[in-house]
């Protein structure tokens, strides 16, 4: 009969704990407790004294169980089983008492705080008790990467993963990459050239070996676990042999009909058999079916007459591609808020109410009016009206800050005032410059004759005047009183909101959104382009609003992460799984349908549910779920809950 030999480590943690917690009265009744062995104090436990304070009495006072009260698990868990593992005790045999986050944190009643950590101590040295050994695997990982998204965050992923010398996949849905960035005329704060910057980029992207570009292409189906992932892709038909085309442009020439322009926010046509802008990589034409003679009547068929190489191909189908990676990177972007809702600022109603995107495109030298300021009817404003926070900051909308706002609408200010002497005003709730040179940016659009009325305004109407076409009502908050400005044009600085499917790629890929429908990350100061999806990293918009050079940052840390894992052959898989008893398994499959990981498969052959361990997180969903109690939990034992529940209420 083993005997229970417990060392138990309380942590100051600075003040956060020590400032609440007595300490030392909690080290005391920890001595009292059967099978401890020794108990301790330390400021820092998780520091390297404190480590070692802990390798020494394992050593010195045999113990085979280690208990540590401090912070949450999420912090230091694995630290601490480190520490356990390379003093000899299996790092399943450690337990960890949250009495920072779930107690000192919560209250400022010191004797209360101070009950309660004896009681989360005593539960974990209960539970310790009962613990057992557990003995992790290793998996092979495969050495290459799928990176979902070609926007600015997925083309600096992707390359950096491929200059590393790695093969990437590199998925976007429309047919060339470079995402919203390239519909922008000019960046803040320094108000470089989009194109000019994004466009080396992209061509490095378009060339480089080992990156397969796949355009016009969506993930259909994902499998697998980290390090193993196998992805089939849909190649979407472009009716245009991608191998044949010399990207000459005739076909585009040549086609007689014309729809509107996604890319140019619809402020401008395109043909129907067409590149998005002049710079696309892949340069190769994609004939859009939904408008297209041909596929409408059975007519015309003009592009393929005039193609020299004979590359169209009105027969083509679309096709599907299996890929195996070890990591994924989604940098799957964002959508741009609709303010159509907002009925009292008339856009889709009023002449002259435009977007922000939209904007970017009449201002932009590529754009339908080749970078004119103009009115519908062609003519120059005299005034313009800039409101910020459309749909964010607004409890009816989006609640959170969209980050860039501010600071693209004063650039607008800037490139209004560098091409038409025109008036403007920019309409604003707080002003938010927060990155470098951004404050300074601020202070140059001061003294450019930029008028700044703090408040939101409250109307758009058509009320014509003198001095313009519209007039905005809005509520100056520094002056205190209502304010009416006469206006040719109204920009709204829309909310930066997640994809319209980002709920259906986040089931695709198991990755779990946040309150505002954003990409969740694994922790958000500790852990921000991790998700709980192992080998699934996240960058750019998709996990929240961003500029240009956090969503660069983001893209390289995330294909950091991503050849971190790669490189390193094989990965440790976590032994705390799910385990299925296929005696009494009586083949519901109730497990599999609850198991948010799709952990769980059916043996047809055999008739029993199993569970994939890479896939497992040890959840639980399973455990609760099985009506034949045929389903345990590795480290989550009845006996161990039991014992836990029990310590805290001794």
């Amino acid at each position: 009969m083993w005997e229970p030999r417990i060392g138990v480590y309380i942590c100051h943690c600075g003040s956060n704990i020590a400032g609440t917690v007595d300490v030392e009265d909690v080290v005391g009744a920890a001595r009292d407790l059967d099978g401890v062995v020794v108990a301790r104090d330390y400021k820092f436990a998780c520091s390297d004294p404190g480590q070692q304070m802990i390798k020494d009495d394992i050593a010195d006072l045999d113990l085979n169980r280690i208990v540590v009260a401090a912070c949450s698990p999420t912090m230091h868990e694995i630290t601490f089983r480190r520490v356990c593992q390379d003093a000899g005790i299996n790092p399943y045999l450690f337990e960890m008492a949250n009495i920072r986050e779930q107690c000192s944190w919560v209250t400022a009643d010191k004797g209360k705080a101070t009950e309660k950590a004896k009681s989360l101590l005593g539960a974990a040295v209960r539970r310790v008790f009962y613990q057992q050994p557990l003995v992790t695997r290793e998996v092979s990982i495969n050495p290459s990467a799928l990176v979902v998204g070609g926007g600015i965050a997925g083309i600096q992923a992707a390359l950096k993963i491929a200059d590393a010398g790695y093969k990437v996949y590199l998925v976007e849905r429309e047919p060339t990459i470079g995402g919203h960035m390239a519909q922008l005329d000019k960046t803040f704060p320094t108000l470089d050239c989009s194109s000019c910057i994004l466009t080396p980029k992209m061509t490095l992207v378009g060339s480089h070996p080992n990156i397969e570009l796949m355009a016009y292409s969506e993930v259909d189906e994902v499998s697998g676990y980290i390090g193993n992932f196998k992805v089939k892709i849909r190649k979407k038909a472009r009716f245009v042999d991608e191998e044949k085309c010399t990207g000459c442009g005739i076909c585009i020439a040549k086609c007689p009909w014309k729809t509107d322009s996604e890319f140019d926010a619809g402020m401008g046509k395109r043909k129907v058999i067409y590149t998005p802008f002049a710079q696309a990589v892949p340069n190769i034409p994609v004939i859009d079916r939904e408008h297209c003679a041909y596929f409408l009547k059975g007519t015309c068929r003009a592009c393929e007459k005039f193609c020299e190489v004979e590359a169209i191909d009105f027969e083509q189908q679309d096709s599907i591609v299996e890929v195996e990676v070890g990591a994924i990177i989604l940098a799957t972007g964002y959508g741009v808020f609709d303010p159509t809702p907002i009925y009292q600022y008339g856009y889709n109603r009023l002449d002259n109410v435009i977007t922000s995107l939209e904007f970017e495109r009449l201002v932009s030298s590529t754009g339908p009016t080749e970078g004119k300021i103009v009115l519908k009817d062609g003519t120059v404003p005299r005034g313009i009206a800039i409101i910020h926070c459309v749909g964010s900051r607004d409890k009816n909308y989006h609640e959170y800050c969209s980050n860039v706002c501010c600071m693209y609408s004063l650039k607008y200010s800037h490139l209004i005032k560098e091409k038409i002497d025109a008036v403007v005003y920019q309409l604003y709730i707080d002003m938010r410059c927060f990155g470098k040179g951004y404050e300074e940016f601020y202070e140059r659009l001061s003294e450019e004759g930029v008028f700044f009325v703090r408040g939101k305004a409250s109307e758009i109407t058509a009320e014509a005047t003198e001095e313009g076409k519209l007039t905005v009502v809005a509520e100056d908050t520094l002056l205190g009183s209502i304010i009416k400005l006469p206006v040719d044009m109204v920009i709204l600085s829309c909310a930066l909101e997640p994809q319209r499917d980002a709920e259906a790629i986040g089931r695709l890929f198991n990755v779990g959104r946040s309150a505002d429908g954003f990409f969740m990350e694994k922790h958000p100061k500790m852990d921000p382009v991790a998700t709980m999806n192992d080998g699934i990293f996240l960058a750019g918009c998709c996990q929240g609003p961003k500029d240009i050079p956090h969503a660069v940052a983001q893209g390289l840390s995330a294909a950091a992460e991503a050849l971190a894992l790669i490189s390193k052959g094989e990965v440790e898989i976590e032994a705390a799984v799910a385990v299925i008893d296929e005696r009494i398994c009586s083949a519901c499959q109730i497990c599999k349908l609850v198991c948010p990981y799709s952990a769980v498969s059916f043996d047809e052959e055999k008739v029993v549910c199993r569970v994939n361990e890479a896939l497992c997180k040890g959840c639980g969903a399973c455990v609760g779920g099985c009506p034949s109690d045929a389903i345990s939990l590795n480290h989550f034992t009845n006996e161990q809950i039991l014992a836990q529940m029990e310590g805290m209420l001794v």
